[in-house]
């Protein structure tokens, strides 16, 4: 991946829609270099999907989860992922070991994921922040 890759990649991060041409002109290269340079980065699997973030009006929090000591924390986030009103999973590292990005209609439906994550046998405890504001970065 070199610096004309990285470019691309910063306007599709802040917009997955932004026309070829419109990158093409941005970053001075043709369209269809960066059509081949997208198809590419998707075939490695550097672009992993294209996706849509929304402003729905609902509560967004980030909910931490702990988990015991030898369990498979990536088996563990898959089953996680799932849930439907869940838009990231990541594993971390420090005091927590996974993080949830969930996009609930409000504070109850929120509390109802904590309690679906507290109850699974591998979960040790969570942690839970609202999400008051984001910006794109």
């Amino acid at each position: 991946m070199d610096d004309l890759d990285r470019q691309i990649l910063s306007i599709l991060r802040r917009d997955a829609r932004t026309p070829y041409t419109e990158i093409a002109d941005r970053v001075g290269t043709s369209e269809g270099t960066v059509r081949n340079r997208v198809d590419r980065l998707t075939e490695e699997g550097i672009i992993e999907r294209f996706t849509v973030t929304t402003q729905t009006g609902n509560v967004k929090a980030m909910i931490e989860v702990s988990v015991d000591m030898n369990v498979n924390t990536s088996a563990v986030s898959e089953r996680l992922a799932d849930w439907e009103e869940v838009d990231f999973v990541w594993q971390v590292s420090g005091e927590d070991d996974i993080v949830l990005v969930v996009d609930c209609v409000d504070t109850q439906a929120v509390n109802g994921l904590i309690t679906r994550a507290r109850e699974l046998n591998e979960v040790k405890g969570t942690t839970t922040r609202l999400i008051l504001d984001e910006r794109l970065g």
